[in-house]
């Protein structure tokens, strides 16, 4: 494996990735709501490259992903069907593990529950308070007392350092876009008593009805988003981890917040590198469970459509791209996969090791996982019009080397 290069988004161009031996890497995970539909799959399946390569590399990966599996979306949603919030997680995470069993995506390491980490987040809640870093407001229109919030100003002046964290360092946004986007992904910018619009929530008291836990000097409640997976990074990676992942919606706030977070508790960035996926749609617009047009992995199993399949249709789109799911693109992932399977048998002697070699030179470049996909059908195309006789070693190699690589099994 050359070496690897990834896009960083808070560098905002590509880096070559100094990993050392022992690369770690966290990636956020699912609100348990709801089934696993493509733009969470592709997101998956982009860092499941990452993990790949790495091990292709000879490389000791710690790779961790968290679930919140207490919040907002998840309360409301059981409130509507009703379901116990609890049983409504515990069925999502398993339909969730479920599909990405289907689609080969390597489990992590570790995979760490909001509420399982509670016990943890409490005490970095009440150092970031005792540290000035974080202040309570007081309950306004029948909010409770107690909601204490992040100082995201006190925080940006922490340090003068070159890596030190203030608001825009990951995003590189403006004001007026961070505002935008601090309401339409879970801020509450226009909530009385706040010192800024944009500080975020680190711990929500208890409201009636709600679940809550206990928060020693913080009160009984539970945690916000973004320390909940600043707490699990920390707990169970190097400071700074290798690389923080998740979709481009992701960027700013939770990727942003949870950065200054980091920073605050440690005085070290919480990573050295963010990588983002990009967004995926149905047919030219945005898949959202309000429009009702969600492509849900499960859904396609469940009609007897082959996972590798679905894997090779992410993969025909650079991890970055934003792209829209089509039967036309669908279609042609499972010719491709057809094509694959039928030229392996007819792989002649020494066809294997090129095709690896321009793999591994695809994915090390910013995971150009087209690329990859694209050398293999070449190698097919090629394969089926050679006469040569079919070789076992290079068949058995280049299988091996498609599921170790792309993760697509033939």
């Amino acid at each position: 494996m050359p070496a690897i290069s990834l896009f960083d988004t808070a560098a905002g161009h590509e880096v070559t990735l100094d990993s050392g031996p022992a690369p770690s890497m966290y990636v956020c995970g699912i609100t348990p709501y709801d089934a696993t539909h493509m733009g969470h799959a592709a997101s998956y399946v982009a860092f499941d490259l990452l993990n790949r390569v790495w091990r292709d590399a000879g490389l000791t990966v710690s790779y961790v992903q968290n679930v919140t599996d207490v919040d907002d979306p998840l309360l409301e949603r059981a409130t509507a069907t009703g379901v116990d919030w609890r049983d409504l997680a515990a069925s999502q995470i398993d339909l969730f593990q479920t599909d990405m069993v289907a689609l080969n995506v390597l489990a992590p390491d570790h995979y760490v529950g909001a509420v399982e980490a509670i016990e943890s987040i409490v005490p970095e809640v009440e150092r970031l308070v005792s540290m000035g870093l974080a202040y309570t407001v007081a309950g306004t229109n029948g909010e409770p007392d107690g909601d204490i919030y992040y100082d995201v100003e006190a925080a940006g002046k922490q340090s003068d350092a070159p890596d030190a964290w203030s608001l825009g360092s990951v995003s590189g946004l403006g004001e007026t876009d961070m505002l935008a986007l601090f309401a339409e992904r879970g801020g509450d910018p226009g909530r009385a008593g706040k010192r800024q619009a944009l500080d975020p929530l680190l711990w929500r008291v208890a409201r009636p009805g709600e679940p809550n836990w206990p928060g020693a000097s913080l009160g009984n409640g539970r945690p916000g988003w973004h320390i909940e997976c600043t707490v699990i990074a920390q707990t169970y990676l190097p400071a700074p981890f290798t690389v923080q992942g998740g979709g481009s919606d992701l960027i700013f706030p939770h990727h942003e917040m949870g950065a200054g977070h980091a920073y605050s508790l440690a005085g070290v960035p919480l990573a050295r590198h963010y990588a983002h996926a990009g967004m995926v749609g149905l047919d030219g617009e945005k898949m959202s469970k309000s429009k009702g047009n969600l492509v849900l992995v499960s859904k396609l199993r469940a009609a007897g459509e082959d996972p590798a399949a679905i894997r090779l249709a992410i993969l025909a789109h650079h991890y970055r791209s934003d792209w829209s799911w089509t039967d036309e693109g669908f279609a042609a992932a499972k010719a491709d996969l057809a094509l694959w399977r039928s030229a392996l048998a007819h792989a002649v002697d020494g066809s294997a090791e090129p095709l690896i070699a321009a793999m591994r030179a695809a994915l090390a470049h910013d995971l150009n996982a087209p690329a990859a996909v694209a050398a293999v059908t070449s190698w097919a195309r090629e394969a089926l019009s050679d006469a040569g006789p079919a070789a076992a070693a290079d068949q058995a190699l280049i299988r091996d080397a498609l599921d170790a690589l792309l993760g697509v099994v033939l």
